[in-house]
C-alpha cells in the first residue's frame, strides 16, 4: 500500500460514514497566539470543538499538515519527524466512544481496508486521576470488540491525555492504538508506550470532554468530541513492513537524490542520521516557505532557519559541500504536487528563499565551526559569551552549537547563552520570548472583539490605501491584533488616523455582523477577501458587517460592532520587501 493508497481509503471509509471532507488547514495557525505551528488537525478547529458551527456539519475527515518541533533532536531516529502528516476524523458533539473506537478498530482490521493483523495491535486507556476518572468505557468497549484484556493497558496522563494544544483549550483522555513490530521486549515491563522500538503507535482517538481554563481548572465540556489523528508515515512504515518511516516509498526518491548530490553509491553507517536529518528537514523547509514562513530570527522563522542551516550542517557532514537544498526541495515537490499543487506554484519563491539562506549560512558555516573548535580545544566548553558570538557572528543557532557539542563530547552553556540573548533584546519567541499565552480559547470575549476588529480594519485599509490591499497575515492575542498587508511604503500618520477614523466611526454605528453558510462559488460572489489561504472546502461561512465588510472567515466574531471600544494603531513598519505591519489595541 502506498501513502496516496492509505489518504484515499482514509478518507474513502470515513466519507462512507457520514463524515464531509475538509482541506489541511495551513502550517502557521490563524489567530492562535499560543503556539508557533499546526501541530494537530484540531488547531484550526478550536472554535467548532468549543461549539460554534462548522459549515460543513458534525462530522470531518482530513488530511492535515503538521509540524512538531518539540522532538527536533530526536529527528534521525526511526520515528521522529518534523513535518508529517495526519489523517483525522471529527465529531463535532454527534458521535462519541461508541462509534468512534469500532470504526478505527474496523479500519485497521477489516481485509476490505487496511488488513493489519489483529493479533498484532494492543491499546492503552487512560488511567484516571484526581481530575478525570478511569476511562473504563473505553476498556469495556475494545472488550467487546475482542481485545484480550491482557493486551489492554491503563496509563496514566502524561501517556494517556491529550491537550490543550496551547496553555488553555478542549482536552481529555485518549486511547492509543499500538502495532507489535515482533522485535524481542526489552525487559519484563516492555509494554506500549515504551521507547525500544517493539511497539509503534498508529492511531489515538482523543476523547475531548473537557476545557482547560486559564487557572488550571478542568470544565467538563457542553459538547462532547471525537478528534482522532493517524500519522500517514508512521502508517505506511507499518504497511509496507519497514523497520523506520524513512524506509518507506516516502523517502526513497529522497534517498535517491542525495546519494547523487553525495556522488555515492551508498550511505555510511555512520551517516544514517545525517541523511535522515537532511530529508526531513529541506521536506519541513518545503512545506513552511510554501506556506509564506520565511527564514527570519524570530517566532517561526527562527525555526524554519534552524531547520535550513540544520540541513545544510548535516549536508556538510555528509561531503555535500554545494548548494543543494533547490535539488532536493524540487523532489519533494514532485512527491507532494499532487495533492498540494500550491507547492508547484510556489516553486520560485521557495527555491529562492532557500538559495538564499544557503548563501548566507555557508559563508560562515567553515569558519564557525572552526571558531568552535578553537573554543573548544583551549576551554574544553562552550560558555554563554562564546555560544554568543557563534550565534551572532556566524548565525549558529543554540540548538546547532549544542548539537555539535554534543558530537564532541563539549558542554554548553545554554541558560547563560539565553541570558546573553535577552540582555541583547534577541531571544526568539520560539525560546524565551514567551509569545502571549492566549488565543481563541483563553480570555475569548477580548479576541473574539479583536478578530472582528481586524475585518474592519483589514477593509478601512483597502478604503484608504488601495483596493488592491490583501492580508498577508495575521495574529491576535487577548491585549492586541496584527495585521499584515501588501503596501510598498510607510503610511503616513495621516493615513494611519484616516485608518483609525474609519474603524472608528464603523464601531460607532453599532453595525450588526452576520454570518451565512453557503457554497465556495457563491460565497465568492459575496465576499471581498479570502484570508485563509485555499483551506476552504465546498461549503464555507462568510462574516458581513454591514454592507462594508464581507470575508470568508471561520469566526467567531462579536454580535455588534458598538461592542468594541475605540481603536488605535499603535505601530506601523515594513516587515519584509512590499509587507506592512500594524499593531493595533481596543480601548
Amino acid at each position: 500500500m502506498t501513502a496516496n493508497e492509505l489518504r484515499r481509503k482514509y478518507i474513502e471509509f470515513f466519507v462512507g460514514h457520514g463524515h464531509a471532507e475538509i482541506k489541511s488547514a495551513p502550517l502557521v495557525p490563524e489567530n492562535d497566539p499560543t503556539v508557533l505551528f499546526t501541530t494537530a488537525g484540531m488547531h484550526p478547529l478550536v472554535p467548532y470543538l468549543l461549539g460554534v458551527t462548522h459549515p460543513a456539519g458534525q462530522r470531518l475527515v482530513d488530511v492535515q499538515k503538521c509540524v512538531r518541533t518539540g522532538d527536533i533532536d530526536e529527528v534521525g531516529d526511526e520515528v521522529h519527524l518534523t513535518f508529517f502528516e495526519m489523517l483525522g476524523n471529527w465529531s463535532l458533539g454527534d458521535y462519541f466512544k461508541a462509534e468512534s473506537i469500532p470504526w478505527s478498530y474496523e479500519f485497521l482490521t477489516s481485509n476490505e481496508w487496511l488488513g493489519i493483523d489483529k493479533d498484532r495491535l494492543s491499546v492503552t486507556v487512560f488511567a484516571g486521576d484526581e481530575d478525570a476518572s478511569r476511562d473504563e468505557e473505553s476498556a469495556g468497549i475494545w472488550k467487546s470488540l475482542g481485545m484480550p484484556e491482557e493486551r489492554i493497558y491503563y496509563l496514566p496522563k502524561e501517556d494517556n491525555w491529550w491537550g490543550p494544544a496551547g496553555a488553555t483549550g478542549p482536552c481529555g483522555p485518549d486511547t492509543e492504538i499500538f502495532y507489535d513490530t515482533g522485535i524481542e521486549p526489552c525487559g519484563a515491563e516492555c509494554k506500549p508506550g515504551c521507547s525500544c522500538g517493539k511497539y509503534n503507535e498508529i492511531w489515538n482517538n482523543v476523547f475531548m470532554e473537557y476545557n482547560k481554563t486559564s487557572d488550571g481548572r478542568y470544565e467538563l465540556l457542553e459538547q462532547k468530541n471525537v478528534d482522532t489523528g493517524m500519522g500517514v508515515e508512521r502508517t505506511i512504515s507499518v504497511m509496507q513492513g519497514k523497520k523506520n518511516v524513512y524506509e518507506t516509498e516516502i523517502f526513497v526518491p529522497l534517498i535517491e537524490k542525495i546519494k547523487e548530490l553525495a556522488e555515492v553509491e551508498e550511505i555510511p553507517d555512520e551517516q544514517e542520521k545525517s541523511i535522515r536529518v537532511v530529508m526531513d528537514h529541506t521536506r519541513a523547509a518545503t512545506f513552511l516557505l510554501a506556506d509564506g514562513v520565511v527564514p527570519r530570527n524570530i517566532e517561526q522563522g527562527y525555526v524554519l532557519r534552524r531547520i535550513i542551516r540544520g540541513a545544510i550542517r548535516h549536508g556538510r557532514l555528509m561531503g555535500i559541500e554545494r548548494e543543494f537544498l533547490t535539488e532536493l526541495s524540487l523532489a519533494v515537490i514532485g512527491i507532494y504536487e499532487a495533492d498540494n499543487p500550491h507547492l508547484r506554484k510556489k516553486e520560485a519563491f521557495i527555491l529562492n528563499e532557500l538559495r538564499k539562506e544557503s548563501k548566507k549560512f555557508n559563508n560562515t558555516l567553515i569558519k564557525g565551526l572552526r571558531r568552535f573548535n578553537r573554543i573548544a580545544d583551549k576551554k574544553k566548553e562552550i560558555d554563554a559569551k562564546d555560544a554568543f558570538l557563534l550565534y551572532q557572528s556566524f548565525g549558529f543557532p543554540i540548538e546547532i552549537t549544542v548539537e555539535i557539542g554534543k558530537e564532541n563530547n563539549i558542554p554548553v552553556d545554554v541558560p547563560g547563552f539565553e541570558e546573553e540573548m535577552k540582555k541583547h533584546q534577541k531571544v526568539s519567541s520560539a525560546s524565551a520570548d514567551r509569545k502571549f499565552g492566549s488565543g481563541l480559547a483563553d480570555s475569548q470575549k477580548e479576541t473574539v472583539k479583536l478578530h472582528t476588529a481586524t475585518h474592519i480594519l483589514n477593509e478601512a485599509l483597502r478604503v484608504i490605501l488601495s483596493k488592491d490591499i490583501v492580508q498577508r497575515g495575521s495574529n491576535i492575542t487577548h491585549e492586541r491584533l496584527r495585521f499584515d498587508f501588501n503596501f510598498d511604503r510607510k503610511m503616513t500618520e495621516e493615513e494611519k488616523r484616516a485608518v483609525e477614523d474609519v474603524v472608528n466611526q464603523k464601531i460607532k454605528q453599532a453595525i450588526p455582523v452576520t454570518q451565512i453558510e453557503t457554497s465556495l462559488e457563491e460565497a465568492k460572489k459575496i465576499a471581498t477577501q479570502a484570508v485563509f489561504g485555499d483551506r476552504y472546502g465546498e461549503k464555507v461561512t462568510v462574516y458581513s458587517i454591514g454592507d462594508f465588510s464581507s470575508e470568508l472567515c471561520s469566526g467567531p466574531h462579536v454580535e455588534n460592532t458598538s461592542e468594541l471600544g475605540h481603536f488605535r494603531i499603535v505601530k506601523e513598519r515594513s516587515i519584509s520587501a512590499g509587507v506592512r505591519r500594524i499593531r493595533a489595541v481596543l480601548e
